[in-house]
């Protein structure tokens, strides 16, 4: 009897680490483009890699927690006064490349010229 119990234990987790690997390995449902030209107001545009932040932090949320995943939304939400003017840019991006560089990993910019692009 305990190997029955064992052998099932054991094969559950099987289970369990296969359906791990394969949610690793899918792709989002919707990527989205690779890479992105984001309005960047009065300082000029924003070239995104879309992909790049998509492959380094694995993790769709932690930049959707503020906007959906839909083309123009973070334009729109300002429009609608649901997000401050600069709040994507200082609440995920620089904070973001900021805490990656403190913790000795590779952060991408995070001052306001290296990022956006005039004309």
């Amino acid at each position: 009897m305990m190997r029955t119990v064992k052998g099932r234990v054991l094969a559950s987790l099987a289970l369990l680490a296969a359906g791990c690997l394969a949610a690793l390995a899918a792709p989002p449902q919707n990527p989205g483009a690779a890479d992105m030209q984001l309005e960047g107001g009065a300082s000029g545009k924003v070239p995104f890699p879309h992909l790049q932040h998509q492959l380094a932090l694995a993790d769709c949320n932690l930049c959707h927690v503020k906007f959906p995943q839909v083309p123009g939304a973070i334009e729109a939400l300002k429009a609608e006064g649901k997000l401050a003017k600069k709040e994507v840019m200082n609440s995920l991006c620089t904070k973001c490349h900021k805490e990656k560089r403190q913790a000795g990993e590779k952060g991408g910019p995070t001052t306001c010229t290296t990022c956006h692009v005039k004309g």
